[in-house]
């Protein structure tokens, strides 16, 4: 009996996305492009552990993810963190994950940042047993030279430069991705909407009009 093709590999971008951006989606679209996947959730946290609590509501910050990849194919939302009571630990949806399918490849793709920031992570030496990691550095950054001792061990023995091994196997590799430089900050935009007027416009290109448009309908973020 022919056996099933294997299920395509889970990549996940994290964050709160409040709001989400240019940048948010453009780095979810270099990652997919560099990794070469299918798909990319974004997966935004319910209660964040390692930043305050967002500004807008789980359902505003859904509904504005959800305008945003209307028209952008390659893009969708994994919501589980928005149900789950407690904070937002990235190692619980890995386990969540793993559950689902044991085999599947899960990729989780982190900012230079975010990686760096590791070690202060709930569980994070269990991370590379429930998935790899995708680290989105900027072309020329040097981000490996900064990273803490706790973590160059994990980073030696873990790199690879063949994304391939990330889509065949489930778990364990760290890959750096190339990504295009977007400076945009998601709490300057919510300052500009909390000033109004002229600040509320000046922000206009720097996210989706759909999503844009829903801030200023539900006056979110307003002063």
């Amino acid at each position: 009996m022919a056996t099933s093709d294997p299920r395509p590999p889970v990549a996940l971008l994290g964050g709160t996305f409040d709001p989400v951006h240019f940048a948010h989606l453009g780095l979810a679209d270099d990652a997919r492009r560099a990794l070469g996947v299918a798909e990319v959730r974004l997966l935004p946290a319910g209660d964040p552990p390692h930043r305050p609590a967002p500004g807008a509501s789980a359902a505003h910050r859904l509904a504005m993810l959800r305008l945003a990849i209307e028209r952008r194919p390659g893009l969708a939302i994994d919501d589980r963190e928005l149900h789950r009571q407690g904070k937002s630990y990235t190692a619980l949806t890995l386990d969540e994950l793993r559950a689902e399918d044991p085999d599947r490849p899960v990729i989780l793709i982190l900012g230079a940042d975010a990686f760096r920031g590791l070690p202060t992570w709930h569980r994070w030496q269990d991370l590379l047993a429930l998935a790899h990691v995708a680290v989105a550095a900027r072309p020329g950054d040097p981000f490996d030279a900064a990273l803490p001792d706790a973590l160059v061990p994990l980073w030696r023995a873990r790199r690879t430069a063949d994304s391939g091994e990330l889509l065949s196997t489930p778990a364990g590799r760290i890959l750096v991705v190339p990504t295009v430089p977007r400076e945009i900050s998601a709490s300057a935009i919510r300052a500009a909407f909390a000033r109004g007027g002229p600040a509320a416009q000046s922000v206009r290109a720097l996210l989706p009009p759909a999503v844009w448009d829903y801030i200023s309908h539900h006056r979110l973020y307003a002063a």
